[in-house]
């Protein structure tokens, strides 16, 4: 059984660190596996795969702005958070269910997935691609991780009620032939930003 943190709002930098004293309770077995949720203010990042070229405002514009770019160690490329995006951190062990990365990110795609039907929106996978989508062409939850010893860290970003336009600073995990949605656009008025939240973690609990 995993259990659910709620962290709120909370500063990017601040929560990785947060993150990395709970990957090592959780690799001591101090802690169960644990998903965090939460929001981040808006922030750019960069995965291990990324580049700065996929930045499309210089570091001058985004300091106006009071948008921090932070180099991370997940996988993929360049990202952005911000207020109204459900942002989960699964902080695993995998060894207590499957020594498999691929096949665990493959599961928390049907989480994202399952938790969009509870909305009546129907998304999928695209061949090759990471992530959760509507149509094929519309990415509407991003994920990275990175996993040391089998522990797992980083996580999903899933558009809710956050601005999409802000995603026109960045080209979103270096894809430039896809568009970016959230949920609020999908379904055509702003969501309850408390209940997708309760209900993710409902639905990372039955997967888990």
């Amino acid at each position: 059984m995993i259990e659910i943190e709620d962290w709120g709002v909370i500063d990017f930098k601040t929560a990785w660190e947060r993150q990395r004293e709970l990957v090592q309770q959780v690799l001591k077995g101090e802690k169960p596996s644990t998903l965090v949720l939460c929001e981040h203010p808006r922030v750019i990042t960069i995965g291990r795969a990324g580049s700065l070229q996929n930045v499309l405002k210089t570091p001058e514009e985004l300091l106006k702005e009071n948008i921090e770019i932070v180099e991370i160690n997940r996988g993929g490329d360049v990202t952005l958070h911000a207020p109204g995006q459900l942002v989960g951190y699964p902080i695993f062990h995998l060894s207590d269910f499957k020594e498999d990365l691929h096949w665990f990110l493959r599961e928390i795609e049907e989480c994202i997935i399952e938790l969009l039907k509870e909305f009546s929106v129907e998304s999928g996978r695209v061949e090759g691609l990471t992530g959760v989508w509507i149509e094929n062409e519309r990415k509407i939850c991003a994920i990275g991780l990175n996993c040391s010893r089998w522990v797992t860290s980083h996580g999903f970003a899933l558009n809710v009620n956050n601005d999409i336009r802000d995603f026109e600073m960045i080209i979103p995990c270096g894809i430039e032939d896809k568009a970016v949605t959230s949920l609020k656009k999908e379904i055509g008025e702003e969501v309850d930003f408390k209940e997708v939240k309760a209900k993710c973690g409902e639905v990372f609990k039955r997967k888990f």
